[in-house]
C-alpha cells in the first residue's frame, strides 16, 4: 500500500461557479515513438487523434464464455447484492455495476494483468500502470438506464485526486454491441478540451452519481457545441471486441429498451507516475474500491 501524496497545483480547476473549457495540458500517448507494444504506430496515432481504439477481438469467443459466466455468478450471488461495491439499477433494482472486480475475481485479476490488456495501457501511458478502477456492467434489456454524457477524468480529478490526464481505460464487450441497445457513444477529439463543471460536489456524492449523476454534468449548451465539432460515434461490435478510450474522452451511454442485453467488463489504468493525491474539488475522497489507493503495478 502506498500513501498518496499531498495535493499539487490544479491544472484542470472544476466544480467552480461556472463552466471552463480549459486545452489539454498533458499528451494523449505518453510512450517515445517506435516504443515496443501491441497497438500498430498507426492506431496509436488514431488514438492520438480520436481519443479511442477499436479493437474487433481482444478475447476469443471461448474467453467470452468464461467471463461472462464469471459475471453471471457474481450478479446473481446474494451476498455481493449486499456488498457496497455492488450498485443496483433505480428501476428494475437489479445489480448494475459491481465494482474493483480485479480483486474480488480471479478471473478478472488475470484478465487485468494479460499482456493483451495491460500492454495496450503501458504502450499508451508509457509507464508500468496500476488498476484505479475496474467494474463490471450490466445492461439487461427493457429499460435499464443508460449514463449521461461526461469526461471520467472530470471525476477522477475532482472527486479521486488524479492530477493529470495520463489514465486510460478499456471496455471489453461480454454481449454483443448492437446499434440500439445503449451502447457507448464518444465524441471524436473530445479529449483534448477539458470541460471544468459547474456547481459544487455534495459529501458522499458517489453514492448517488454511480446511478444518477448529479455533479460534474456538462450543460446542454456546452454538449451541443462539442457535438457540432466533434460529431458523435457509436460503438457495435461482438462480443469480445474492445473500446479503448482516454480518459478525458467525452461519453455516454443511452437507455436500453429492446429485448437484447448489454454488460461488459470496464478495467480503467493509471500510471504509476500519476499515482492519486488529495480530490481536488470534493470535501472527501471515494472508497477505495472505487478509487484505488493502492498503486502497486499490475505485472
Amino acid at each position: 500500500m502506498t500513501t498518496a501524496p499531498e495535493r499539487t497545483s490544479d491544472l484542470y480547476p472544476t466544480r467552480g461557479a461556472e463552466e471552463v473549457l480549459i486545452e489539454r495540458k498533458d499528451p494523449v500517448v505518453w510512450s517515445e515513438p517506435g516504443a515496443a507494444g501491441p497497438i500498430t504506430a498507426g492506431d496509436l496515432a488514431g488514438f492520438e487523434r480520436d481519443g479511442f481504439l477499436a479493437i474487433d477481438q481482444l478475447i476469443t469467443p471461448d474467453e467470452v464464455s468464461v467471463y461472462h459466466a464469471e459475471l453471471e455468478r457474481l450478479i446473481n450471488d446474494p451476498a455481493m447484492r449486499e456488498n457496497d461495491r455492488s450498485i443496483v439499477e433505480p428501476r428494475s433494482q437489479e445489480i448494475r455495476s459491481i465494482f474493483e472486480v480485479h480483486r474480488i475475481s480471479e478471473l478478472f485479476g488475470r484478465l487485468a494483468a494479460d499482456p493483451r490488456v495491460v500492454g495496450r495501457a503501458r504502450q499508451i501511458l508509457g509507464s508500468d500502470v496500476y488498476v484505479h478502477q475496474s467494474r463490471i456492467n450490466v445492461k439487461p434489456g427493457f429499460g435499464a438506464t443508460g449514463f449521461y454524457w461526461h469526461s471520467d477524468f472530470e471525476t477522477w480529478h475532482a472527486e479521486d485526486g488524479l492530477a493529470n490526464m495520463r489514465t486510460v481505460s478499456v471496455s471489453i464487450a461480454l454481449t454483443k454491441n448492437h446499434d440500439t441497445n445503449g451502447g457507448l457513444m464518444i465524441m471524436p477529439g473530445s479529449h483534448k478540451t477539458f470541460l471544468g463543471c459547474a456547481g459544487a460536489t455534495p459529501k458522499d456524492n458517489y453514492k448517488r452519481s454511480l446511478q444518477m449523476q448529479d455533479a460534474g454534468i456538462p450543460s446542454d449548451g456546452t454538449l451541443t457545441h462539442l457535438a457540432s465539432d466533434h460529431g458523435i460515434r457509436l460503438f457495435t461490435g461482438e462480443a469480445g471486441s474492445a473500446t479503448w478510450f482516454d480518459c478525458n474522452a467525452m461519453h455516454g451511454s443511452g437507455d436500453n429498451i429492446t429485448p437484447y442485453p448489454r454488460s461488459n467488463v470496464f478495467i480503467v489504468f493509471n500510471s504509476v507516475e500519476n499515482t492519486a493525491v488529495e480530490p481536488f474539488s470534493a470535501p472527501v475522497r471515494r472508497p477505495e474500491y472505487i478509487g484505488a489507493r493502492d498503486f502497486t503495478p499490475v505485472k
